[in-house]
């Protein structure tokens, strides 16, 4: 896949309400201490053009990597991936 956008990683105060089913996907995946600090970050999706929380992202087909607090996206389209 190649990158369409690089999206900056923001912190919230507050932990944003994510798909249960994208944290559904993680919680294997990541520790629990990881997961919970992935819950109040946040980006500003370039797909939809809305804050989106991390975890959903994370989820999305259209997510690559996560770098140093950045987001590389292909910005195909907003799904969850199976």
């Amino acid at each position: 896949m190649e990158t369409k956008y690089h999206v900056e990683i923001k912190q919230a105060s507050k932990a944003m309400k994510a798909n249960p089913e994208a944290a559904a996907v993680l919680k294997g995946a990541v520790s629990s201490k990881m997961l919970s600090r992935m819950k109040k970050e946040y980006v500003t999706c370039p797909v939809v053009n809305a804050d989106v929380p991390f975890l959903d992202c994370f989820a999305c087909v259209s997510f690559i990597r996560r770098v140093k607090g950045v987001v590389h996206c292909a910005g195909l389209e907003k799904r969850l991936r199976t």
